[in-house]
């Protein structure tokens, strides 16, 4: 028996008019397939030839994506992004990448690539911010990457508002993303960021595009790393590490062996820990001074950790554990640029607290994973065994873990703690 249309069904019921409800059956250009039936092969993620780059993104930029780049003015994005399609172009002879910049003209780019070494005939400059006039450029190119620096200093000629408002940015990215769609360019964008490190614009801008991503670093350290904070194509919780040097940018394969290149050795006050930043763990050291005071309130400053963290395990301390920091100034500190947040580091800051108390170095070969509860406890952490298995790879002989925190890699002597006291206690 044949099936009723459905348009027809509906409007013959009282009072269900299509028409009065304000919606009309149009004729779709392409009907729905199956979703078994579709092939994905062309829009597998194509690799930039960064891998620091690549990890974030899960693989590279899939055909037709749009992906978003923020970070603060400085940080080194448009860097990364020049080679990016200096990368791109050297993938072969019909692989051509447009750069558009709207905040230097194309002969500052031009220096930039000649410093960094990212000059290649089939990357294809142009200074313009009409998006009108972009378009056109696409048109002429045909590039097969698309970069776009920034997106808040485009303009699109119909819209109203103000260049880099909150209508001129989504008009410009709603432009772009339904041209990375149709033509199945991936399209880049660089965006700036506020003062409290949020995407500057409209909330609407992270949701237009398919995968967003944060470009972090300290303007006193060479250290960068673009985290992942949305992709639909990925895992949004992966973070690529970067240096930044005279002659560009460089991905860091082994950041745990930059944060701990230049440790001093038996030095009271440091201990080493395991963070897991996304889903790869790194290596830091904390480093722990406490001195006498001469003010009526001791001072605490903190550098890359979290002072509410920070402030809650000293108070442990002095009252769970006798250590004497009341009266006495604490300065605690990562190394290297290294932003510890992971309650995993509790544990490594009290023991290097500790021992800069009693002025007993924490022994070498070391690593200490836990977070401390206000009773005293040492509670487990995610992730021990991803964790252990990456401080043994780079030497690391024993480690103090919480109570339960499963098989230890070959050849790692292991010390299970309850609490803080019996942690402290472990070092002598």
């Amino acid at each position: 028996m044949d099936e009723a249309p459905i348009v027809a069904s509906v409007t013959s019921r009282p009072g269900a008019s299509l028409a009065k409800a304000g919606a009309g059956a149009v004729l779709p250009s392409t009907p729905a397939t199956p979703i078994t039936r579709i092939d994905s092969t062309s829009t597998r993620a194509k690799p930039t030839g960064i891998d620091e780059l690549d990890r974030v993104l899960g693989g590279g930029v899939v055909p037709g994506s749009v992906v978003l780049l923020a970070g603060e003015p400085g940080v080194g994005k448009s860097t990364l992004l020049l080679e990016v399609v200096h990368q791109w172009a050297r993938r072969g002879p019909d692989d051509r990448s447009l750069y558009v910049t709207g905040e230097e003209s194309a002969g500052q780019v031009r220096l930039r690539a000649d410093r960094t070494g990212a000059v290649h005939e089939r990357v294809y400059l142009a200074a313009e911010s009409d998006l009108a006039t972009i378009l056109g450029h696409v048109e002429q190119v045909r590039p097969t990457l698309l970069i776009v620096d920034s997106v808040q200093t485009m303009l699109a000629a119909d819209v109203d508002g103000v260049v880099g408002g909150v209508t001129q940015v989504k008009a410009v990215t709603s432009a772009l993303t339904s041209l990375a769609k149709a033509s199945g360019v991936p399209v880049l964008l660089i965006g700036h960021v506020t003062k409290d490190g949020a995407v500057a614009g409209p909330r609407s801008l992270e949701h237009l595009v398919d995968v967003v991503l944060h470009f972090e670093g300290d303007k006193h350290s060479t250290l960068r790393m673009v985290r992942g904070v949305k992709n639909r194509f990925g895992a949004a919780d992966e973070v690529g590490c970067f240096e930044l040097r005279e002659d560009g940018i460089a991905g860091i394969s082994d950041p745990s062996g930059l944060f701990l290149h230049h440790r001093a050795e038996a030095v009271p006050g440091t201990a080493v820990t395991v963070m897991m930043d996304g889903k790869r763990p790194l290596l830091g050291e904390v480093q722990a001074l406490v001195a006498a005071t001469s003010m009526p309130a001791p001072r605490r400053a903190v550098s890359g950790l979290d002072s509410a963290r920070v402030a809650m395990v000293l108070a442990v301390l002095d009252r769970r554990c006798g250590v004497p920091i009341a009266k006495n100034d604490v300065y605690a500190a990562t190394v290297g640029g290294m932003r510890m947040t992971e309650p995993s580091a509790d544990l490594a800051l009290a023991l290097a607290v500790a021992s800069a108390v009693r002025d007993r170095p924490v022994p070498d070969g070391l690593v200490i994973l836990g977070e401390v509860g206000l009773a005293g406890e040492v509670r487990r952490v995610p992730g021990v065994g991803r964790r252990l298995a990456e401080a043994h790879r780079l030497g690391f002989t024993r480690a103090i873990v919480p109570l339960d925190s499963g098989a230890a890699p070959k050849g790692m002597k292991i010390t299970e703690v309850g609490n803080l006291a019996a942690a402290i206690a472990s070092l002598r």
